[in-house]
């Protein structure tokens, strides 16, 4: 039988908190601080990031990304050599760079990305991860359940991975919610909610092509359009925000195509 493999948690609000419960279930050693937040049961307390760290495999970062560099310079006097400092925080590839330019020498740094929601799926939610020690981060949590995906690369290319995905997802989920709002201010959002559901349902990777080559074939009159629904939101008193970023990046197809 092998040894226990031993984490340390560098954050527990509701991401750390699901992570190292599972962590638990699948027999690691999991040694925890957070400044603020309570110390699950089954985690041993440690005083400090230092303490938490020392004698881990494996560090997960769960803060933030304002706190990652912070976290990693309190804990970088416990860290040794071999260890594996993963940040599981959401910040830009710039962020992740600077981190692993500030560990520790002979500690591997791995930008880890969380691909889906946390709570419910704790341990098993997708990550991606490259860097330095992104093959040993993969060694370490997939016997504990986790789901790996290594890329090639530095530090950065998995939040840039991340990120670039979120454009899509959470420029869709604002727009959504920014056409709601005002179909809810015009008295029709059980209708407009049927046709985005309706849109949703039909989606297909032809959708993809047809939104992307329809938005530079059509782009005058689609700015058109969308300058009339900037004017409908005011007048509606709603927010355009996704609305007018919409009307001018259709500005800027028919610029560069010179229509």
């Amino acid at each position: 039988m092998g040894e226990t493999t031993v984490v340390a948690m560098l954050g527990l609000g509701e991401a750390g908190t699901a992570i190292e419960a599972d962590l638990l279930a699948a027999g690691a050693t999991v040694r925890g601080y957070d400044p603020v937040a309570p110390i699950p049961d089954g985690v041993i307390a440690c005083g400090s990031e230092g303490e938490a760290v020392g004698g881990a495999d494996v560090v997960l970062s769960a803060n933030s990304a304002d706190a990652a560099l912070t976290a990693l310079r309190n804990g970088a006097p416990g860290c040794a050599p071999g260890q594996v400092w993963a940040d599981l925080n959401t910040a830009s590839p710039g962020r992740k760079q600077e981190l692993a330019a500030a560990v520790p020498a002979g500690v591997l740094f791995v930008d880890v990305a969380l691909m889906s929601t946390v709570p419910g799926s704790g341990v098993h939610t997708p990550m991606t991860a490259s860097g330095p020690g992104a093959r040993r981060f993969a060694e370490l949590m997939e016997p504990l359940g986790a789901h790996v995906t290594v890329l090639d690369g530095d530090a950065g290319e998995a939040a840039a991975r991340k990120l670039l995905r979120s454009v899509f997802f959470k420029g869709l989920a604002a727009a959504v919610v920014e056409s709601l709002e005002a179909a809810r201010a015009h008295g029709l959002e059980d209708v407009i909610r049927a046709e985005i559901e309706r849109e949703l349902d039909d989606a297909s990777a032809a959708t993809v092509a047809r939104l992307e080559d329809g938005s530079r074939r059509h782009a005058v009159r689609r700015s058109h359009e969308m300058s009339a629904a900037v004017e409908l939101l005011g007048e509606l008193g709603v927010p355009a925000r996704v609305s007018a970023a919409s009307r001018d990046w259709l500005d800027e197809l028919a610029a560069r195509d010179g229509r």
